[in-house]
């Protein structure tokens, strides 16, 4: 293990600089990509520094003298020692904490849910490099929250219908005549107090029936608000997917190629086969990962890919998807990582908002 005269009091490493520490990355992660040790014209091709194989060469020298690299046979490439992986161990976790932070404290700032959810996508797809999905949350059975009355003007009056979810919609109502301001509580109290909590389904001929003959001469009023109740619980049934990162999967020859690029892309940028994605997910949703690898993939134009999901929790009962696509050989180990601390970073979020 590096001992602490090697790392300075931020948890650097003093006696390594920029250039030595490219140069031994571009090492450890070709070894553990080959497992084959790396040599001087391969780690030249591997970085952006520019290098000639003679200037790495004398690097990978100066590495090994540090003990950060060994030579298993001579004339063999460098692999890494016990203190290089320490240090890659240590720079890897350093990154995906500050990775964590700066993700959670812009997922912080972003206040209306669909702009959150954008957002959400755009960071995963940069953090991954991989295209990434986030459906907005659904309820399984959708219930009326609250119901508001307000008049605007004498012949109109404004319903403000919630759903869970937060899905809000609103019906300008026409009045044949004015109405008291005593008269728009009473018909708040009644549709709060006869539909608060149910769904459509509990929205019976018998009942409206019955909220009817209580309204008396206001009963038009009333169906008005019906029809903007099953409008506002059908939008909040509506699957609304957010995607980021399509083009990211063309950095990956096997899917680059032109057939399957555009079958991809298309599916991605159309969507209709992400709904049919998200329904197979929800289905199996007692599994809080999943991971769907090559023919397993519910989708015929994504065969050639792997599907990593997760789901994440509004509010008791109301749920959304968020989901990963990338080629078979995708670090499954850091996407379902990634998940499961963004699932967590989202429940903290929504638990604030609330």
């Amino acid at each position: 293990m590096i001992t602490s005269a090697n790392k300075d009091k931020r948890g650097g490493y003093v006696d390594l600089d920029e250039r030595k520490q490219k140069i031994l990355r571009a090492i450890i992660a070709n070894y553990l990509e080959t497992g084959e040790p790396v040599g001087s014209r391969t780690i030249s091709k591997y970085t952006d520094l520019n290098l000639s194989s003679a200037t790495i060469r004398n690097e990978m020298a100066d590495l090994e003298e540090m003990g950060y690299i060994l030579q298993p046979h001579t004339s063999a490439g460098r692999i890494p020692s016990d203190q290089g992986y320490r240090f890659y161990v240590d720079q890897m976790m350093m990154e995906r904490d500050e990775e964590k932070g700066e993700r959670l404290a812009l997922l912080e700032k972003v206040d209306r849910m669909e702009n959150l959810l954008q957002q959400v996508a755009k960071v995963l797809a940069v953090n991954t490099n991989y295209a990434t999905m986030v459906t907005a949350p659904q309820c399984k059975d959708t219930k009326l929250k609250f119901i508001q009355l307000s008049q605007v003007d004498e012949h109109q009056l404004l319903a403000v219908i919630v759903v869970e979810g937060n899905v809000i919609k609103n019906k300008l109502i026409d009045v044949s005549e004015p109405l008291e301001n005593d008269e728009v509580l009473k018909l708040n109290i009644l549709l709060n107090s006869f539909l608060q909590g149910l769904s459509l389904q509990d929205i019976n001929l018998e009942l409206m029936q019955t909220m009817k003959v209580q309204a008396g001469m206001h009963a038009p009023i009333l169906e008005h608000i019906f029809t903007g109740i099953t409008d506002a619980i059908a939008k909040a049934r509506e699957l609304e997917v957010y995607t980021s990162g399509t083009t990211n999967i063309l950095k990956y020859p096997e899917l680059g190629n032109v057939e399957k690029a555009s079958k991809l892309l298309g599916v991605l940028e159309e969507k209709k086969a992400l709904v049919e994605l998200i329904g197979e997910v929800q289905r199996d949703s007692d599994q809080a990962i999943q991971v769907y690898i090559g023919e397993e993939t519910p989708v015929q134009n994504m065969k050639d890919c792997s599907i990593v999901t997760a789901t994440y929790e509004l509010e008791e009962g109301v749920r959304g998807t968020i989901g990963i696509i990338g080629p078979k050989r995708m670090d499954y180990e850091k996407v379902v990582s990634t998940l499961k601390e963004l699932t967590g970073e989202l429940d903290t979020i929504f638990k604030k908002k609330t």
